[in-house]
């Protein structure tokens, strides 16, 4: 947000001080002290003996401010070098801080960020990721109260790989539960991208108090199992998000065998989402395909790409079950072949987006399936599918009238031809990738040009066309952004 970091650059990076003894200072220096950001002990006795539970504060582990009392904030856990939690109690209506005194303000004098209404404030709050939420809620008690405004809390957004995830959900949902025991309402997004350190032990407490979770993603957390993922899916009815992916652990998505079985009756042991996304999960094969689209029958969006083990046979399951499939991917699963697009274009109508990219089994044949039965696809990439031709491209072109975004680089046997008939018939084109297409020239392109003047992005990359070609595009599409390898053209 624009001003955000000149309107924060000034603010004291003091905190709450829990020394050894268990006692507590706002501020200020203590000899024997712990330092700001202190790690929680598997006890938590810290938040035992504090009357108020307040934010736990996720900070890197080298960040600047007071070391050893002195000049920086580095956290304790820089010994064992990694990022963890901290709780403390709400910071006292007048700070202390030596410092902080002398950079005070005359008491007549009001600091500009203090004018503004609690509304403002809580609108500035809502730009701010968890972590640095919870350092402002150390400044002052007025802070304190609007950083955890439960408007705020509708998400946790978590990144890294150093930090404790387990342990800063425990602390933060708990406090969460604080006006709710054992349950947060509130929470609807949670959001831990590439933390390594997230483990089944964080999903389940997720799984546990978050009842009214819709969105959760988890990509690149490779320790998760399945066992994780089918906790949150039966304790969280309301979840409709789910992006697993890079979870190289995760072969299924299905409801624990006691939620089935209390469930079944009544539905049908069927989960809510609607997005889900499971690229690089390598070990995805067919059987687990099978049991997604079993539960999952209310499935619009679905990624699989480079899941390298599924075949036509995964495709038929998911046709037969999830009939209301939007956007599908499998780039890059090289057992995809005609057989799977004759399936998929059971979808009809309906399906809108669909990615092939690099799926060397496809010929003319899957794609004149497509085009015959999926007549609304507005998007296709067949990227990298080097058995498409023109007849390809033609056939596609006068029944996909509507398409706007087209790829068929790496795609030698597409020539001028197919480009024309391209042209001739989807005015719509917006975006078109034409990436080290061998056969493509500048008469081709010319064509596209003169006919698709909505034409934004263009991708001419390591094809054999003239500056003439590419100023003649520039001049006819106007907004057209051209991606190319001529020197001469700029």
């Amino acid at each position: 947000m624009p001003g955000l970091a000149e309107a924060f650059h000034w603010l004291p990076q003091s905190g709450a001080l829990i020394n050894r003894k268990g006692s507590r200072r706002w501020g200020g220096e203590s000899k024997g002290s712990t330092c700001s950001l202190c790690q929680l002990t598997n006890s938590d006795l810290s938040m035992r003996t504090l009357s108020t539970p307040s934010p736990a504060l996720i900070c890197p582990p080298n960040l600047p401010g007071f070391q050893n009392g002195r000049g920086s904030s580095t956290s304790s856990s820089s010994v064992t070098g990694e990022t963890v939690a901290m709780v403390h109690s709400p910071p006292p209506t007048r700070l202390t801080h030596p410092l902080i005194r002398l950079a005070s303000r005359p008491q007549k004098e009001q600091a500009s960020i203090d004018r503004l209404p609690d509304h403002s404030v809580v609108r500035i709050f809502s730009f701010l990721p968890t972590n640095q939420l919870c350092r402002c809620a150390r400044v002052c008690r007025r802070w304190y109260n609007l950083a955890w405004d439960p408007r705020l809390w509708r998400t946790i957004r978590l990144t890294g790989e150093t930090i404790n995830v387990d342990r800063a959900l425990k602390v933060l949902t708990r406090r969460l539960c604080q006006d709710t025991p054992n349950v947060c309402l509130m929470l609807e997004t949670v959001t831990v991208s590439g933390c390594r350190r997230l483990t089944d032990r964080g999903l389940y407490t997720i799984a546990q108090c978050c009842p009214e979770l819709r969105r959760l993603e988890v990509s690149g957390c490779y320790n998760i199992s399945n066992e994780a993922v089918f906790d949150v899916v039966s304790l969280c009815p309301n979840l409709e998000h789910l992006d697993v992916s890079g979870c190289s652990k995760v072969t299924c998505i299905s409801l624990t065998r006691e939620a089935s079985i209390k469930l079944s009756p009544l539905h049908g042991k069927q989960i809510s989402i609607r997005y889900l996304d499971m690229t690089d999960c390598f070990v995805l094969e067919d059987e687990g395909l099978h049991t997604i689209a079993a539960h999952c029958t209310q499935l619009t969006h679905l990624y699989l790409r480079r899941c390298v083990r599924l075949t036509d046979e995964g495709l038929r399951y998911l046709v037969i079950y999830c009939a209301s499939i939007k956007e599908l991917s499998v780039s890059d699963c090289r057992f995809v072949s005609d057989f799977g697009l004759r399936e998929i274009a059971k979808l009809e109508s309906r399906l809108r987006y669909l990615s092939i990219a690099h799926c060397g089994r496809v010929t003319d044949v899957g794609i004149r399936y497509v085009a015959k039965y999926c007549s609304k696809l507005r998007y296709l990439n067949a990227r990298g599918c080097e058995g498409i031709t023109d007849h390809g491209v033609e056939y596609l072109a006068k029944n996909c009238t509507k398409l706007k975004s087209l790829d068929i680089g790496k795609c030698p046997l597409v020539s001028d031809t197919g480009l024309e008939c391209l042209a001739l018939n989807c005015f719509n084109l917006k975006r078109l990738s034409l990436k080290s297409c061998e056969s493509i020239t500048g008469q081709g392109l010319q064509i596209v040009a003169a006919n698709c003047f909505d034409l934004q992005t263009l991708n001419v990359q390591d094809c054999e066309v003239s500056v003439e070609a590419l100023r003649f595009v520039k001049r006819h599409c106007k907004r057209c952004v051209i991606e190319h390898t001529n020197p001469a053209f700029f």
